[in-house]
């Protein structure tokens, strides 16, 4: 199959597979209305339709093809900064950092992927923009908290800015025998490792016993991240189709991936408790913004892209 005949395949998949949740979800809302409100069913809907929005807002972008995908993330890190930093203390001699990071940054990390130059793309943030925004707010004269100021917007860039925009990245690789199938790599990941949450929440539901991280995120148990872990990194490797990989590789790199984006769930989960917010923001009705919803992808994204990178690009 060729590589629109692919994503064409995998898109239809997914949109059968969400209408039919959708219409399992109305079902057992409607069976549930004489008894009220139930907040699990009502969990499980918002979900899905978090679902249908991320499922139509990347299939607009891969019709786009590079540019929509770079275009979309680049999009998704400026509401994510932007939720980051609203959750964080800042000061008047913040704001030309802030600017710089917003302005000056965010679009030129982009602009490197959209040139495909890794050498400097991989290290822009990390590195240049690292040591340029403390610079920047010293200049300011303001040294009160500074090195806290500093930190939160220096992560704040990793978080939204760094980590995320390595899933369209993955359009730049050059894997023999997968040319020009660089999406189907973003939809692996994506589609792996959101599929792990909401497998977990529903294992989690079903058999969960055990919190592993009370203080953190109660509702996580050890029951529904074994099992949302696993049941993840087997429609990993049932979707080895769309990839380079071989079965047993598309799974252990499910797997990989799975395990990150808990992990990241988690250090976001934590972020959230000391700022004293039980979301990141409204942007999707009833489930949170930008960064609760890719909280896990990115903790993921950079391990698929230079796991990927190392082991299979010339």
């Amino acid at each position: 199959m060729t590589a629109t005949e692919n994503t064409l395949a995998l898109l239809a998949g997914i949109v059968g597979i969400l209408t039919v949740a959708s219409l399992v979800g109305f079902a057992l809302a409607r069976r549930s209305a004489p008894h009220g409100p139930n907040p699990v069913i009502e969990n499980l809907n918002s979900r899905i339709k978090a679902w249908w929005v991320m499922v139509i807002a990347i299939a607009i972008a891969f019709a786009f093809g590079k540019a929509g995908v770079i275009l979309l993330f680049a999009f998704a890190s400026l509401a994510a900064l932007r939720e980051f930093i609203t959750l964080m203390p800042t000061r008047r001699g913040d704001h030309v950092a802030l600017a710089a990071a917003f302005f000056v940054v965010l679009p030129a990390q982009y602009y490197l992927i959209w040139i495909e130059w890794y050498g400097l793309y991989s290290i822009f943030v990390p590195v240049y923009a690292f040591l340029l925004l403390p610079i920047i707010a010293v200049l300011r004269g303001d040294t009160t908290s500074f090195m806290l100021r500093v930190a939160e917007v220096q992560w704040g860039l990793m978080i939204s800015v760094f980590c995320l925009s390595h899933v369209p990245a993955l359009v730049t690789l050059t894997i023999p025998g997968y040319e020009d199938r660089g999406l189907l790599l973003i939809a692996f990941l994506v589609l792996v490792v959101q599929s792990s949450d909401v497998l977990q929440y529903i294992w989690g539901k079903l058999l969960g016993r055990h919190q592993i991280a009370p203080q953190l995120s109660p509702s996580k148990t050890v029951e529904g991240f074994v099992g949302g872990v696993l049941s993840a990194t087997a429609i990993g490797a049932a979707l080895w189709w769309i990839t380079p990989f071989s079965p047993w590789q598309a799974a252990a790199m499910a797997l990989l991936i799975n395990l990150m984006g808990f992990f990241g769930g988690l250090v976001m989960s934590a972020i959230k408790r000391d700022r004293g917010v039980k979301d990141w923001g409204q942007l999707i009705e009833g489930h949170g913004g930008m960064l609760d919803r890719l909280d896990s992808v990115i903790f993921a994204a950079p391990i698929f892209f230079h796991a990927t990178r190392y082991l299979w690009t010339v």
